[in-house]
């Protein structure tokens, strides 16, 4: 299999225009949910990058998946555009870890601005001589201005 690119946002449903008031006959068009990750290791550097989000993106999901056990209370933060964007989360245990947004987070979250968005993390190791993981953020893809929906001369 191989990999494609695509513009979005990718809409999906039978419904794009709303002809009535039942089932069947209302819009029900919806923009796919996309990821992406990245390998973290121990000793990556602080705002080390990730990714880069599309202009508009509304992030759904931030997780730090851990795939090597941290020997010592470790932490992850994420970033966007280079504002600190979560608290620390924990990540010494194994397993999955959700990094919600903070204050500063949470409209950035919603709408990663009308550029495209750099993501970076920093990781806090304290004593770990061990550990590594994946960063997971998934997000839908929107216009740029943070639009879901096509406008009427876009159907």
């Amino acid at each position: 299999m191989a990999f494609a690119t695509h513009l979005g946002p990718w809409l999906l449903g039978t419904v794009k225009n709303t002809t009535g008031t039942t089932a069947g006959t209302i819009r029900n068009m919806g923009a796919t949910i996309v990821a992406q990750t990245k390998a973290v290791t121990l000793t990556d550097a602080a705002a080390t990058q990730a990714f880069v989000l599309p202009a508009g993106a509304l992030i759904t999901l931030a997780q730090f998946q851990t795939t090597t056990i941290f020997d010592a209370a470790s932490t992850i933060t994420l970033q966007i555009n280079g504002t600190a964007s979560s608290a620390a989360v924990t990540i010494t245990p194994v397993g999955a870890a959700a990094i919600a947004p903070n204050t500063a987070g949470t409209p950035l979250f919603n709408n990663v601005g009308t550029t495209d968005a750099i993501v970076t993390y920093t990781l806090s190791v304290g004593a770990s001589t061990t550990g590594a993981g994946t960063l997971i953020v998934a997000y839908i893809v929107r216009g740029s201005d943070g639009s879901a929906n096509p406008t009427t001369y876009q159907n």
